[in-house]
């Protein structure tokens, strides 16, 4: 059957969803203009280390591609994962090392060129998280939509910030995105689904903004030890630990000369699964 057949309607949630992304847009599109802020690039920590420039700004970054290439290794040897959420948590790690080098590359010399590169390469990770949670709470056809999505308005808002110094359509893809994960969260996960932790994601993508936001404060407060936009890094990239979690949870096994057996743990609680053999 085709993924979005015309025999198989919107359900309710697919409906809130909709409504939602059609909210955002017309926020996106019709909202007031956020200029970015004179300061933008003006991080609190400039200090250079081994020649690398704003370096723990710039290592910082580290936790992304390691978050990343250790996802894409247990995703590859993770059996019996359903096709979308394979494909959309590939996106997400792959998004990682995409953020990773934009954002080494923005913070080693600070500007708007930079800028938009980070952006760019941030969009493949929230695409795929938000494509995960659709899939885990919804449906398959609900993530590859909600992931089809962000991939399309990512890049322009990105786009429209380069060319306009608007910055709240790239600001509603980013924090609207978060607001659909937060509604998701509060749904049931659906039966076989990943076990990802959307409450954990949420909490550190949140502390995450908070010390963005705080980063000359944070410098100060530790005596310029480290800087809050550097904090900043360190929790966003902890945001990918409820996935690696998620996949590490997932134990398909194989119950001798009998069906296939598929564990998975949810917030400690244990789920069994068994696929029921063709023969009578």
């Amino acid at each position: 059957m085709p993924l979005f057949s015309s025999a198989t309607p919107l359900n309710r949630a697919e409906t809130g969803l909709l409504l939602g992304a059609a909210a955002l847009f017309a926020l996106a599109v019709w909202g007031p203009v956020l200029p970015a802020s004179e300061h933008q690039h003006a991080f609190a920590d400039q200090r250079a280390w081994l020649g690398i420039p704003c370096a723990l700004d710039v290592l910082s970054n580290l936790p992304f591609a390691l978050a990343g290439v250790w996802g894409l290794v247990m995703l590859r040897r993770a059996v019996g994962v359903d096709v979308a959420s394979r494909w959309l948590a590939g996106l997400f790690f792959a998004g990682l090392l995409c953020t990773a080098a934009g954002s080494m590359l923005y913070h080693g010399q600070p500007h708007d060129a930079g800028l938009l590169w980070d952006r760019l390469g941030m969009v493949l990770p929230f695409a795929g998280l938000l494509g995960l949670a659709a899939t885990g709470r919804v449906s398959a056809r609900a993530g590859w939509a909600a992931a089809g999505v962000v991939l399309l308005a990512g890049p322009l808002a990105v786009a429209w910030w380069a060319h306009t110094g608007n910055l709240l359509p790239w600001a509603v893809v980013q924090l609207g995105g978060m607001l659909v994960v937060l509604a998701l969260a509060c749904r049931p996960r659906r039966d076989g689904a990943l076990a990802m932790h959307l409450g954990a994601v949420i909490g550190l993508y949140a502390v995450a903004k908070l010390f963005e936001a705080a980063d000359h404060a944070v410098f100060d407060a530790t005596y310029q030890a480290v800087s809050g936009h550097s904090l900043k890094h360190l929790f966003a990239a902890g945001a990918a630990w409820p996935v690696l979690t998620a996949l590490a949870a997932w134990h398909p096994r194989r119950a001798p000369g009998g069906p296939q057996v598929t564990l998975f743990v949810q917030n400690g609680a244990h789920a069994v699964g068994v696929a029921r053999s063709s023969r009578v």
